[in-house]
């Protein structure tokens, strides 16, 4: 595998692993990062004109005033607010929906369309490899997302690629050569193209150094790369944390997304965090029908928790002293969901705990009955939000 990731100032040409010298793909035709096919600067290269450092590679050392004075683009955006250029990590639980976001992402692109239903989007040229799809199956899915519009001419589907040390890498190089107006590369799943690393190789090395053949075609061509991944079985506080592998994989990505959503419920969660993006969970619903995602108003929080605070309690009354394990288990819940609900509902008098992390619900204050009613007629109702309501101290 050619390593896209380090210059070697005294020679033209690169050295790939067997020791064999090979000219790196920018410098065909005279090429250089951030320079296009006929070898002229690259339409968004974030090299300003004058910059580049020796035989065009990118200037990679600066004085603290050179960095000061120095002008450079903004970042570009594949869509806005949520997917901008560099490496993105979009993981999520099997069958969850990554796939349907990662297509809707890709035809909003590629149409110059709306993204999430209201993120208005600039097109662009739109590389997609679905290497979990058979062409019938991918089929299916963009008619359904289409609806019957027309499929976008700037959308290329792969359904096969070697993984990045066999070439894929450079197959993936050349298509963005040859599309200059491109704007996003989705590679659907990532254990279908990363290497298999050499025995012996820390973990946190293999996972790190799987990622690098993406981040540097996505510096090289500032485009949005995204790879599509999955996260482990056990929940976690952090969101990060649940990315499967270890922590070199989110270490490695500009973006990490990760996509939440409890079995049977249409509302989701995306949690967004990276170097160009501030930190921020966005509320989705999932219409099946139509195969989309879309963004709701207001946080996350507001459009999960009334639901989930009304199945925790159900749960909790008919089972007394039990634990937030216990509960997740019992109604499919994410267990990390459940812990964060059951304490909340606590703070706010909908729930006991014996301060053991044993739950049990609030026993009825019966009223003073009103005539002809005898007092084990009547409860009090629970100050709980009704399902479908936001809860200004909702809970993710």
């Amino acid at each position: 595998m050619i390593d896209y990731g380090h210059d070697h100032p005294n020679t033209d040409s690169w050295v790939d692993p067997s020791g064999e010298e090979v000219t790196p793909p920018e410098q065909r035709n005279g090429q250089g990062p951030g320079r296009d096919t006929r070898g002229t600067p690259r339409q968004g290269s974030d090299q300003p004109e004058g910059q580049e450092g020796p035989w065009g590679h990118p200037r990679t050392a600066w004085s603290a005033a050179e960095l000061m004075a120095a002008t450079f683009p903004p970042p570009r955006w594949a869509v806005p607010g949520v997917l901008p250029e560099g490496l993105t990590l979009l993981a999520g639980p099997p069958k969850i929906g990554k796939s349907w976001l990662s297509l809707g992402f890709a035809v909003a692109v590629a149409s110059g369309g709306t993204a999430l239903g209201r993120l208005e989007v600039a097109a662009g040229d739109v590389l997609y490899l679905a290497l979990e799809d058979t062409a019938r199956r991918l089929q299916h899915r963009l008619g359904t997302v289409l609806a019957g519009q027309p499929a976008p001419t700037r959308l290329t589907f792969w359904t096969q690629c070697p993984r990045f040390p066999a070439g894929g890498a450079e197959q993936i190089d050349t298509w963005l050569d040859e599309h200059p107006g491109a704007r996003l590369v989705i590679i659907d799943v990532f254990a279908r193209i990363k290497g298999n690393p050499p025995p012996g190789t820390p973990q946190y090395e293999i996972d790190y150094r799987a990622m690098e053949p993406a981040k540097h075609l996505a510096d090289r061509h500032r485009v949005a790369v995204v790879l599509v991944h999955h996260v482990r079985k056990a929940g976690s506080e952090d969101f990060l944390n649940e990315v499967s592998g270890t922590h070199g994989i989110a270490g490695a990505a500009d973006t990490v997304m990760v996509l939440k959503r409890t079995r049977g419920s249409a509302d989701g969660a995306l949690h967004l965090t990276g170097r160009d993006v501030e930190e921020i969970d966005y509320a989705l619903r999932f219409d099946a029908d139509l195969g989309t995602w879309q963004l709701l108003e207001g946080p996350a929080v507001d459009h999960l928790v009334a639901e989930t605070r009304a199945r925790v309690l159900a749960h909790v009354r008919d089972h007394p002293g039990v634990r937030p394990k216990q509960i997740a288990t019992a109604t499919g819940l994410d267990y990390e969901l459940v812990k964060k609900t059951a304490r909340r509902m606590a703070d706010d008098g909908q729930l006991l705990n014996d301060g053991q992390g044993h739950y049990s619900a609030v026993p009825a204050v019966p009223p003073v009955p009103g005539a002809g009613q005898e007092a084990a007629e009547v409860s009090p109702p629970l100050s709980l939000p009704v399902p479908g309501t936001p809860d200004p101290e909702g809970d993710q």
